[in-house]
C-alpha cells in the first residue's frame, strides 16, 4: 500500500461508500463508541474517520477530532457533518501516520477499518500511543485473517490487487497486537459472521 494508491481507491469508493459499506460495517462502528464510554470532556480523535458515518454516535458532551487522508471521503464527512448539525466534530485531512498534535493531548482514540489501509500500521499506532493521554483508551477495530479455508482463499486471490481495493487483505492480529506492544483489554469478534475484530487497549506509558 501507498498514499497515492490509497488515496485513488478512495476516491473511487467515496461517493458510494455509505450506501455499500455502512449498513456492512454499521454494528462494529457503534460498539466502538459504546464500548468507549463517553465521560463529559472526554478528547477523543477518530483516525480514518473516513464520511464519518460513526460521528453521530458521540455523545455531544465530547470533543471530537476527525482525520483522514482522503480530500473526497472528508468532503463527504463534512457535507453528513452539516446535515446532522454535529457542532462538537471537528474535521481535518491528516496523515495517521504523522498526526499534527501534541503529546498527550486526547484521552480515546479510536481507528476503525484503518490499519489495513495505511502503508505502516506501526508508524501510525506509534501517532496513536504518542497522542493518546497516559492510561487512555485505545480502540482498534478492523478485519484480521481467520484461519478457515474460504477467508483463507478470499484473502489469497485480493492480495494482487491490494493497490485497487485499497487495503491489505491479509492481516494477523496476532502481529498486529505483538508488533505495536499493545496492552490488551478485550478483544470482541463485530459485524458479519465475526469476520471484524474490535482491540480495547490500554496506553500504558513508562516515564522516561
Amino acid at each position: 500500500m501507498d498514499e497515492a494508491s490509497i488515496i485513488n481507491s478512495y476516491r473511487r469508493y467515496a461517493g458510494s461508500y455509505d450506501r455499500v459499506f455502512g449498513p456492512i460495517f454499521e454494528q462494529g462502528r457503534k460498539q466502538v463508541v459504546e464500548k468507549m464510554d463517553c465521560l463529559k470532556g472526554d478528547r477523543i480523535l477518530e483516525v480514518g474517520i473516513g464520511t464519518g458515518l460513526a460521528m453521530h454516535y458521540y455523545p455531544s458532551f465530547t470533543t471530537v477530532i476527525g482525520i483522514d487522508i482522503s480530500p473526497h471521503m472528508l468532503a463527504v464527512a463534512r457535507r453528513n457533518r452539516e446535515q446532522e448539525c454535529l457542532d462538537n466534530v471537528c474535521l481535518s485531512i491528516m496523515d495517521a501516520q504523522r498526526l499534527c498534535f501534541p503529546d498527550n493531548c486526547f484521552s480515546k482514540v479510536s481507528a476503525m477499518y484503518v490499519a489495513t489501509v495505511v502503508p505502516d500500521p506501526r508508524l501510525m499506532m506509534d501517532e496513536i500511543k504518542r497522542v493518546c493521554e497516559a492510561d487512555g483508551d485505545i480502540f482498534i477495530l478492523n478485519h484480521f485473517s481467520l484461519p478457515s479455508l474460504l477467508p483463507s482463499v478470499i484473502e489469497a486471490l485480493l492480495m494482487p490487487l491490494e493497490k485497487v481495493v485499497g487495503f491489505r487483505p491479509r492481516f494477523s492480529m496476532q502481529r498486529f497486537i505483538a508488533e505495536n506492544d499493545l496492552d490488551v483489554v478485550e478483544t470482541l469478534p463485530v459485524n458479519l459472521l465475526g469476520y471484524w475484530t474490535l482491540i480495547h487497549a490500554k496506553n500504558r506509558k513508562t516515564e522516561p
